[in-house]
């Protein structure tokens, strides 16, 4: 079979890369949406396959385009304040252009949040569809900003057009399937950077060492873990690290209700790179998650196949990653009382106190949550949508 070339539309957060050309160095760092650069990690090791990464940003000097490792990527520099107003029409016009060159035979576009699957349906061309956060449920759970109300709308208006969806967990299979019962949903999971699969486990004891990994937001449960530490903080010694920054004013707004003595155990880490991540999983004893509304939090992975026991909602796909008894316990998202309640649990576990999980279930998760496995199942959906084509 000749060659294959399929175009990404993604957010790739191409400044993440180690060896980016020096005209991008500059960049700020956006999320690291490290399961593309994983994804990415496996495919380029394809030789039938020829891929293209288009990345459309404000913040590039100018249009660039480069190779690596045998991938080429094609940033171009949009307006800004345009794009989303704009229904993304002027994404559409600036990536068209870029892929009347390339001629793919495969687009895959990433997400809702920023118009990649609204952009994919208009170009024509045999797509696949990768979700990365469920907007419309996501807009349910929290109450949304304006530009949350706009992905969540042009959400609904995508998916019921989308021909072929991936997705991570059974939760998020299930709500697809159930209210998108026209569109293929298959279920791949995003696998976490193979560092966290060799971390080194040295786990810290006294004071047990909490950590979370992610934006301290409404949805991912900051306030609620916040409120919960400040009613162990004179049951249990623990520091908690948050590897990540928390939403502005969250903390301000938190100051009158928390005892002050909480707060200098509370250590902010920001812009942490995978290796890094990795690091401060190797000393945590465990992670708490208590998040409101998630698909697949790829932080609960990382701490999954790196063997740490982990506290977290029983929402979205943790239920598949998280055995409770076994690598962790599992609570009712948003219930202040069954957080504590959890936490207190896992700090008199037998295991879960001294950082350790059952070893079966982290070689059971490591298997499941392959990279490989990854870069095979993606490679099946190309191919896939390649066939729609020449069948239609």
């Amino acid at each position: 079979m000749a060659p294959l070339t399929v175009a990404w539309i993604s957010q790739f957060p191409v400044e993440w890369l180690p060896d980016v050309p020096e005209p991008l160095r500059r960049l700020p760092r956006e999320h690291p949406s490290s399961w593309q650069r994983v994804l990415l990690d496996q495919l380029e090791k394809i030789p039938e396959l020829r891929l293209h990464i288009v990345v459309l940003r404000k913040q590039f000097e100018r249009d660039f385009t480069f190779e690596r490792h045998g991938v080429t990527f094609h940033l171009i520099k949009a307006p800004g304040r345009l794009r989303a107003p704009s229904l993304f029409w002027v994404d559409t016009i600036l990536i068209r252009r870029v892929l009347d060159k390339i001629k793919p035979e495969v687009v895959h576009a990433w997400g809702t949040e920023r118009g990649a699957a609204l952009v994919a349906g208009r170009l024509g061309l045999p797509r696949v569809l990768t979700i990365q956060g469920l907007m419309t449920w996501y807009n349910q759970i929290v109450p949304p900003h304006w530009h949350d109300r706009l992905a969540g709308a042009l959400e609904r208006y995508s998916l019921p057009r989308t021909p072929l969806i991936t997705t991570e967990s059974n939760f998020s299979v299930q709500w697809l399937r159930q209210h998108f019962p026209r569109a293929r949903v298959e279920q791949i999971e995003h696998a976490p950077d193979p560092v966290f699969h060799r971390v080194q486990r040295q786990p810290q004891t006294k004071p047990f060492r909490f950590i979370f990994v992610g934006a301290l937001d409404q949805r991912k449960g900051g306030e609620l873990l916040i409120r919960a530490l400040d009613q162990l903080r004179n049951e249990i010694s623990f520091e908690l690290v948050v590897a990540g920054q928390p939403k502005p004013g969250m903390i301000e707004s938190l100051r009158d209700r928390i005892a002050p003595e909480l707060w200098p155990r509370i250590i902010f880490k920001g812009n942490l790179t995978a290796c890094q991540v990795a690091q401060e999983l190797g000393m945590a004893t465990m992670m708490i998650f208590p998040t409101l509304a998630d698909v697949s939090p790829n932080a609960v992975k990382e701490a999954v196949v790196a063997g740490v026991p982990v506290v977290g909602s029983a929402v979205g796909g943790i239920p598949d990653y998280v055995i409770p008894g076994r690598n962790g316990i599992l609570f009712r998202a948003g219930d202040l009382t069954e957080i504590v309640v959890a936490v207190r649990a896992a700090c008199r576990h037998p295991l879960f106190r001294r950082g350790l999980v059952e070893s079966d279930v982290l070689a059971q998760m490591r298997d499941y949550l392959s990279p490989v496995l990854m870069g095979r199942r993606f490679l099946e959906m190309y191919q896939a949508a390649r066939r729609q084509k020449s069948e239609a």
